[in-house]
């Protein structure tokens, strides 16, 4: 059995890698819940049968919106599609006024939402003035609106066999709304065909096989977690959802499932490693020093790379007091994680790489369904400070035209069947990033690098929306430089600024642990604490960042990393800030990129600062 259209997946599994743990999740009583092939594919079946019965008809629009991840969202997803509905995820953390917009747009009749969250999901979609919308179920029990369960129907299977037949490749699955960090989201419509080819070309990428297991952790609404969802289940292995459990610790998740292999983005990457560092720092005498030594080992560490039989012994001791431990950490049992939806900095897969934990990472977008590059895990297959060779199946070209491009760079174009049908309701839109020889336009600068065989990785150096215009007409790509200088210890999060200013300059956010050791060490008062409500993040006291020391060493960093940049490019001033930036405060979008204008607004005055003379 092949499979052409993504509700045809399970059937998939079902017939080449039954599990008895296809799926599943932790309840809040601590136990876990699996469900098997079979018996996601029967919950799947009624759900489609209630669907009928209520009057679904094809190309009628349903919203899911989850807190966590959750297998009853899958067993909607699979129902949807079954019945020719389109699947239209929406994230829970977005503002009223984007559910009026996105449930009005879509054109939404019936949603289901979890009421396992902070904020009240169910009233925030019955308040969001959606002119179409019938009605709201809920995947928790609530006596003020519908169960999900409640749909199930047990009975013949022949209409719903029918319709099946009747969906081609080419009918749309599902509409997924951009994050909207400036203006209205805009609505990705996706078909069967899109993501499946995304799939199939995927697959063979992923190092796991049948009866392994996966972690996701990730939005299920984004369809990066949401494609891999897929290619797990076409690989057959196990699913296990978080749910509201934390990951890391002796009862997190990574301990309790021992997975194979998870997806992530890259400020997770970053946490993880800002833990290890602290507990490093934490360390004296003799054990603090092996740790750095360890650490230090790993600066030069490429992929594939040999070493001659000094560095390989020092690089053995290092695994076996330090490495390994990592390793545990995290289960024990990682085989690779890829990471993507924003850039990672190369040392992040450099330091965790060569600790036995393969870091690879890919690139796409919602428009491409998404992955249009991924570094592998076979030989020669990764280099670093790349996002890895085009998948099968997909063309990428770079077009020089149209900016003031350095050597061999220009805007990144792709061809393949993964490609959007169209922007929702938006065909101006559309006909800007999908030109008339049907290239989509990603507005992301880079260029081709070549490793030691003479084989093609792309690199991302900029965006094209992002580039600053000095006051003396000088174009600057700000993420190559942020991503450089966040690979210094004491920087957690930086954001370059000077549109239409004589130079560059940055805003940023110190990582609490390494700043309150080097404090510490200098003789700098520094208190880190919790933040109320947020107690996984961090903030500084504001009188340590104008402690002249403490302005000195940061000032030490920039003319440490400046010289790796061209003199337009290089930091000239910077405004160091005490708290950092999340999601919650809006400075993040769901898939942690930042929010440039949300920041510009928030720091004009600081940023003001750093311009009067």
């Amino acid at each position: 059995m092949e499979f052409t259209r993504l509700f045809e997946i399970p059937y998939y599994q079902q017939k080449n890698y039954p599990q008895e743990k296809a799926i599943g999740h932790r309840l809040p009583s601590g136990e876990l819940r699996y469900w098997s092939t079979d018996e996601f594919i029967t919950e799947a079946n009624q759900i489609s049968l209630g669907l009928l019965e209520l009057g679904v008809k094809k190309g009628d629009k349903i919203a899911l919106i989850s807190y966590n991840n959750r297998p009853e969202w899958n067993i909607l997803d699979i129902a949807i599609q079954q019945v020719g509905a389109i699947n239209v995820p929406v994230y829970p953390t977005i503002s009223p006024r984007e559910y009026e917009y996105i449930f009005n747009d879509a054109a939404v009749k019936y949603c289901f939402v979890s009421l396992d969250g902070p904020g009240d999901l169910l009233e925030k979609v019955r308040n969001s003035n959606a002119k179409s919308l019938k009605a709201v179920y809920t995947f928790d029990k609530t006596k003020d609106a519908p169960y999900w369960e409640d749909l199930k129907r047990d009975g013949d299977l022949s209409e719903l066999e029918r319709i099946k037949d009747s969906i081609l490749p080419e009918h749309v699955a599902t509409f997924i709304y951009t994050s909207g960090t400036t203006g209205n989201p805009k609505g990705v419509v996706l078909t069967h065909d899109n993501v499946v080819s995304n799939v199939k070309a995927v697959n063979p990428l992923i190092p796991i096989v049948a009866g392994e297991r996966t972690l996701s952790f990730l939005p299920v609404c984004h369809v990066f977690e949401r494609m891999v969802l897929y290619t797990y289940m076409s690989i057959g292995a196990n699913i296990n959802f978080c749910g509201t459990k934390s990951l890391g610790g002796d009862a997190g998740e990574l301990q309790q499932i021992k997975p194979h292999f998870f997806t992530t983005v890259p400020r997770l990457l970053e946490k993880v490693y800002e833990k290890i560092y602290a507990k490093g720092l934490a360390l004296t005498g003799f054990k603090k020093k092996l740790f750095f030594w360890a650490l230090d080992l790993t600066e030069d560490y490429e992929y594939d790379k040999t070493y001659g039989i000094g560095k390989t012994v020092k690089l053995a001791i290092a695994d076996k007091l330090i490495f390994a431990k990592w390793r545990e950490a995290l289960g024990g049992n990682i085989k690779g994680i890829v990471t993507g939806a924003a850039p990672c900095p190369a040392k992040m897969a450099r330091v965790f790489s060569a600790a036995g934990i393969p870091i690879r990472e890919g690139y796409g977008l919602s428009e491409t369904s998404p992955a249009l590059t991924i570094n592998n895990f076979e030989p020669g297959g990764a280099l670093l400070g790349t996002v890895g060779p085009s998948v099968q199946g997909i063309t990428i070209k770079i077009d020089p035209s149209g900016g003031d491009y350095k050597k061999d760079e220009g805007e990144i174009l792709a061809k393949g069947p993964n490609i959007m049908k169209e922007y929702n309701n938006l065909p101006e839109k559309t006909a800007e990033v999908i030109d008339e020889k049907g290239w989509f336009h990603t507005g992301d600068i880079g260029k081709f690098v070549k490793n030691k065989a003479g084989k093609k990785f792309l690199k991302i150096t900029g965006r094209k929306k992002a580039l600053l215009k000095t006051s003396g007409g000088k174009y600057v790509a700000p993420e190559p430089i942020e991503k450089r200088f966040k690979e210094d210890f004491l920087i957690e999060q930086m954001m370059v600024v000077g549109e239409g200013k004589k130079f560059v300059s940055a805003l940023i956010v110190p990582s609490p642990d390494a700043l309150k050791d080097w404090c510490d060490q200098n003789g700098v008062t520094c208190e880190v604490s919790s933040i109320p409500g947020n107690p996984d993040l961090k903030q500084i006291t504001p009188t340590t960042l104008e402690d002249a020391k403490v302005i000195a060493k940061y000032m030490e960093v920039v003319n440490e990393i400046n010289p790796n940049f061209s003199h337009i490019e290089q930091i000239k001033k910077f405004k160091l800030l005490s708290q950092p930036w999340d999601v919650a405060t809006d400075e993040l979008t769901p898939t942690m990129k930042v929010k440039r204008r949300v920041i510009l607004e928030k720091f004009e005055s600081e940023i003001n600062s750093l311009y009067e003379e």
